[in-house]
C-alpha cells in the first residue's frame, strides 16, 4: 500500500515539475524576444524598416544601417551549405538505417553524434587552417562564401543525418516487406518506398539544418571575411546576420546598438519561420504514417 501511495505521489509531483519547467522555459524565451524587440524598435523607427531591411549600406559612423548585404550573405552561405549537405546527409542516413552492417553502424553513429558536441569555434578553426587555403588556391583571399558554405555543411550534417535516419527507421516494416515480396531489389525499395515514405521527416531535418546554418556566428566570422557587401561570386567575402551582431556588439552604442538588436529581431523571425515549417512537415509525416 505504501508503495502504491508513494508511486502516485511521485507521478503527480513529476507532472507538476514538468509543467513548471516548461512554463519557465516559455517565460525565458518570451522575455528574450520582448527584450530584443524593445531594444531593436528604435532602429526600425528611426531608420525605417524598409530602408533597414533593403538598404545596401552599413556605415554606423554615418548612421546608415542597411542589412541587405548581410541577408544576402546569410542566404548565400546557407544555400551553398545545404546543396552540399543534403545529398551527403540523406545518403549517410540511408547507409546507417539500411545498408551498413551492425559493426559499421555502431561505429559511425557515435561518430555522427560526436560532431554535434564540437564547439563552433573548433569548426571555424579547422576551416581557417584547412578550407580557406584550399579556396585561396582557386581564387581570392580564401575567406569567402565558398569557405563558409563548406564549414556550415560540416556543422549541419549531424542534424540531417540523425533525423533522416530516425525517419527512415520509423517507416512501417510492412512497406519494405511488401516491396521486396513484389520483386523489387533492396535499392529499388530504398529509393521508391522507404525514402518517399520518410520524406516528411527528411524535409524536417533539412529545414532544421537551415535554421542551424542561418543562425551560426562564430565559425562564419572566422572563415567568411566579414566584408559588408553583396557577394558577386562564391569566392567573394561577405557577412552574415549573426556574424554582424557578434563582430560589432562589443563596441556599439546608441542607434548602432539598437540596429544590432534589430538584426537580432530579423534573425529571430527568420528562425521561427523555418522551425514552424519543420514542425508542420513533421506533423504531416505523423499523420500519413
Amino acid at each position: 500500500m505504501y508503495r502504491i501511495v508513494s508511486r502516485y505521489f511521485v507521478d503527480r509531483n513529476a507532472k507538476y515539475l514538468v509543467l513548471v519547467c516548461a512554463s519557465i522555459s516559455f517565460i525565458i524565451l518570451a522575455a528574450i524576444a520582448i527584450f530584443t524587440l524593445r531594444e531593436g524598435l528604435p532602429a526600425f523607427q528611426q531608420v525605417g524598416w524598409i530602408d533597414f531591411i533593403f538598404g545596401t549600406e552599413w556605415r554606423p559612423t554615418l548612421d546608415k544601417f542597411g542589412i541587405a548585404p548581410m541577408i544576402v550573405g546569410s542566404l548565400a552561405v546557407t544555400l551553398g551549405a545545404m546543396i552540399l549537405a543534403i545529398p551527403l546527409g540523406v545518403g549517410c542516413a540511408v547507409l546507417l538505417a539500411e545498408v551498413a552492417p551492425a559493426r559499421v553502424r555502431n561505429l559511425l553513429r557515435p561518430a555522427v553524434e560526436l560532431l554535434v558536441g564540437i564547439p563552433s569555434v573548433v569548426y571555424g578553426l579547422v576551416g581557417m587552417l584547412l578550407v580557406v587555403p584550399v579556396v585561396r588556391q582557386i581564387g581570392g583571399t580564401g575567406y569567402s562564401v565558398a569557405a563558409g558554405a563548406i564549414v556550415l555543411m560540416a556543422m549541419v550534417l549531424p542534424t540531417i543525418i540523425s533525423i533522416s535516419e530516425d525517419s527512415i527507421r520509423t517507416v512501417p516494416r510492412r512497406y519494405k516487406e511488401g516491396s521486396l515480396a513484389l520483386g523489387a531489389t533492396h535499392w529499388q525499395t530504398i529509393r521508391h518506398v522507404l525514402i518517399p515514405a520518410a520524406r516528411s521527416g527528411i524535409v524536417a531535418s533539412i529545414i532544421l539544418g537551415i535554421g542551424r546554418a542561418i543562425g551560426e556566428a562564430m565559425a562564419m566570422i572566422m572563415v567568411i571575411g566579414n566584408a559588408v557587401q553583396i557577394p558577386a561570386s562564391l569566392l567573394d567575402s561577405t557577412r552574415t546576420l549573426a556574424g554582424g551582431i557578434a563582430v560589432e556588439i562589443t563596441y556599439a552604442g546608441g542607434l548602432h546598438e539598437n540596429a544590432l538588436f534589430a538584426i537580432g529581431v530579423v534573425l529571430f523571425i527568420l528562425i521561427m519561420i523555418i522551425n514552424s515549417f519543420a514542425l508542420i512537415a513533421m506533423r504531416r509525416g505523423r499523420e500519413h504514417t
